[in-house]
């Protein structure tokens, strides 16, 4: 009997402020650790906690750019409350963050899976401060506790159990990861935790109601998210099948042995007796504020994305361009001015050879080493049948080394290709009288035979001659 797998992530991006979320605490990532814990921090008796307005204007952003710009899911007054739960790495006792009232309702991610394009509802997104941090490596029989990231500035972002595998789970992370680097809230540095995600995992029969829950925690790579939910749904239905029950719990991820195991009974929110926080008052955001953080965002990653499809491309290469600001930024720089017969080519040259370069090299699309008008020229060469698709990566790699325009290198290397028809066809015959076996091969239906003609044609040019042009005489001059 079939199972279908029901997910919903709660992602915790780090807020990409100097100072923590209610004091002036830095936020620094690498300091020696308990250097940057302060009085507030730990809420040592007499202090106050004031709240970050860089912090919350991010939170204004976020709010904005997951309603299409449009200000209604950003709650107006919102308040903090205190969770309250003991754990080594919570100093106060308790965490602040949002509950009833957070700042952002609603919203939505768009994402596009191998089954197509999905919208991915928001239930909520609330402020609130990240914990220290336990440390269990170079301790003996005993673990490590660093506060320096007490107090950091989060926002968690809460989907609704919208997705239904571990491939949509993944592409919904992805693009909200691209979002918070694309409008400057976060770094999105999975590997220092300014980006981690929970990912609630149940299992039911089509049509059911949903079913019980597991939780797991911490996860700080798409790779760990994808393995983790796989094999926490295959855990539960295999308990189910069994006859089975689903207990609700937290459970973390172990990726060296690629399974997740119990952490601690999942509490609900009674459990953490949640309260207004009596040093904070409630959390005012006006209209002029919003309109204030409005006028300082960039265009939308949904606004780029309709601009690429009406440039003609396919979703999938859309997508693609979308993929961070820069990359989007990059794209639409080259497809401006461009003709509209180039534009897949010129799609296809980003996502491909563009693309592999700036991974081998760890650099964005900001500091390509080939310009957006480099590559129009370059693409044109090929259109213009000046170069063949084999000149043109060799063009492409002496622009990526710094040495000229595509113009500049064609002369200087001596790389137009040759498109003389009558000189095309006098080296055809000379390898046609020199080749009289593959000749009579492809007559008697060999058509490996053609291929190997064709290579001995361009090999006589030194790769000049037009790969078209090329085939159409061969098969010409072989069918007489």
């Amino acid at each position: 009997m079939n199972w279908e797998i029901v997910i919903g992530l709660e992602t915790h991006a780090q807020l990409s402020t100097v100072s923590k979320m209610f004091s002036g605490g830095s936020t620094a990532f690498g300091a020696t650790p308990n250097t940057q814990a302060n009085a507030v921090d730990i809420a040592l008796p007499g202090v106050l906690p004031v709240a970050n307005r860089e912090a919350v204007a991010k939170a204004i952003r976020f709010g904005l750019a997951v309603n299409g710009g449009d200000p209604k899911n950003i709650n107006r007054r919102s308040i903090f409350a205190r969770k309250n739960y003991f754990y080594p790495d919570l100093p106060k006792g308790y965490q602040i963050s949002q509950y009833e009232l957070p700042i952002v309702k609603g919203g939505e991610i768009r994402i596009l899976t191998k089954s197509g394009e999905k919208t991915v509802r928001l239930t909520r997104a609330h402020l609130e401060e990240d914990a220290g941090k336990s440390l269990h490596e170079n301790f003996q029989d005993m673990s490590g506790i660093d506060l320096n990231r007490a107090g950091v500035p989060l926002l968690e972002i809460v989907s609704e159990p919208d997705m239904r595998s571990a491939e949509e789970a993944v592409a919904y992370a992805k693009a909200l990861h691209a979002l918070v680097r694309w409008i400057d809230i976060c770094d999105g540095n999975m590997q220092e935790g300014s980006f981690r995600c929970d990912a609630n995992v149940s299992v039911r029969r089509p049509g059911a109601a949903l079913g019980t829950r597991a939780e797991i925690k911490n996860l700080n790579s798409f790779r760990f998210l994808e393995r983790a939910i796989e094999f926490e749904a295959k855990r539960q239905i295999e308990i189910l099948e069994d006859g089975g029950k689903i207990v609700q719990e937290t459970r973390l991820y172990d990726p060296d042995k690629d399974e997740t195991r119990s952490m601690r009974i999942k509490e609900e929110a009674h459990d953490y007796r949640y309260f207004p926080d009596p040093d904070l008052p409630p959390l005012e955001v006006s209209d002029a504020w919003i309109e204030q953080v409005r006028g300082s965002m960039p265009e939308l990653p949904q606004a780029r994305y309709g601009k690429f499809i009406a440039f003609g491309l396919l979703r999938e290469q859309a997508n693609q361009h979308v993929a961070s600001r820069e990359a989007a930024t990059f794209a639409l720089s080259t497809f401006t001015g461009a003709p509209a017969k180039d534009i897949p080519d010129l799609s296809n040259w980003i996502t491909g050879p563009l693309s592999a370069r700036l991974n081998e090299e760890n650099l964005d699309f900001a500091r390509s080493r080939v310009t957006p008008k480099q590559l129009r020229m370059l693409v044109a060469r090929i259109d213009d049948g000046t170069l063949s698709g084999k000149m043109a990566k060799e063009v492409f790699d002496a622009m990526w080394a710094g040495e000229g325009t595509a113009d500049e290198i064609i002369e200087k290397r001596g790389l137009k290709q040759l498109s003389d028809t009558g000189a095309t066809e006098k080296i055809v015959d000379q390898v046609l009288a020199a080749n009289a076996k593959q000749v009579e091969d492809y007559r008697a239906g060999k058509e490996k035979a053609f291929n190997s003609l064709v290579g001995q044609v361009m090999k006589a040019t030194q790769s000049k001659a037009n790969p078209a042009q090329v085939n159409e005489i061969l098969k010409r001059k072989l069918a007489g």
